[in-house]
């Protein structure tokens, strides 16, 4: 039986590549996403035409028992989960105090927090009587540092980082590693950075000389190497970031 990778927020970018990286070392990788069911089996079909194992699932995880489904589903038909990425954005836009409602706060707060919260309570106990697993969490600049227009997405990326050191605090010891990869860049993925910025623009960032987006198959080599880590020398939190002089954010 091979080792099992979930992926929750397996998009075009740093979810679908890790995907690809951990189904090239022999994982099943199942691969889950909100929508697009054509996208979802494309990404699919294109690791075992590289002759990996995948399988993928639509998945809301802001629907109660999604998630918990999801991973009881998983361990019943493919085997335990030794890694899973919580890959999730919780970014609704650029919106002042007062343009953002309670109900617009709170969809932030529930992809951001409450899922990986909901994630963890199903799925440490298993790893902990395992005595193994690796459990990474994809944040954002917004987890230490707060800007204006961005209650809802600074609060749930704070939360986030808090949620995965308490984790830690309970589970390190009985073999689960849990590591906050705060990605402090423009990372190259279509289907969220493209459609936050726009086709014209986004083809403009890529085409800057200036700067270089972060690109999501060599961030996932990273995401690879935090899970196989050797227990001695766990990381905890790292900052993934692109070296450049420019902001990226000049070019949108």
């Amino acid at each position: 039986m091979k080792p099992v990778c979930l992926i929750i927020g397996a998009g075009a970018g740093i979810g679908g590549n890790v995907g690809k990286r951990f189904a090239a070392a022999g994982y099943h990788v199942v691969l889950c996403r909100r929508s697009d069911e054509e996208g979802l089996q494309a990404m699919v079909r294109d690791i075992e035409a590289a002759g990996g194992s995948a399988s993928g699932r639509l998945l809301n995880a802001a629907a109660e028992d999604s998630i918990e489904e999801c991973v009881a589903a998983v361990e019943a038909e493919h085997g335990p989960i030794e890694v899973a990425l919580y890959n999730l954005g919780a970014q609704i836009g650029n919106r002042s105090l007062e343009e953002t409602s309670y109900k617009a706060f709170e969809l932030g707060w529930r992809l951001g927090t409450f899922g990986l919260f909901r994630l963890a309570s199903v799925l440490c106990p298993f790893m902990a009587q395992r005595g193994k697993g690796s459990i990474l969490v994809t944040s954002a600049t917004a987890a230490v540092r707060g800007n204006a227009g961005q209650h809802s997405h600074a609060a749930a990326m704070g939360g986030r980082r808090m949620l995965c050191q308490t984790l830690n605090a309970q589970y390190a010891s009985q073999g689960v590693h849990v590591a906050h990869i705060l990605v402090d860049g423009a990372v190259d993925a279509p289907d969220t950075l493209g459609k936050m910025l726009g086709a014209e623009a986004f083809q403009a960032l890529r085409d800057a000389p200036d700067y270089n987006l972060m690109q999501p198959s060599e961030m996932a080599e990273t995401y690879f190497h935090i899970a196989h880590q050797h227990r001695s020398a766990w990381t905890h939190e790292l900052d993934l970031r692109a070296h450049s002089d420019v902001a990226w954010w000049n070019h949108a």
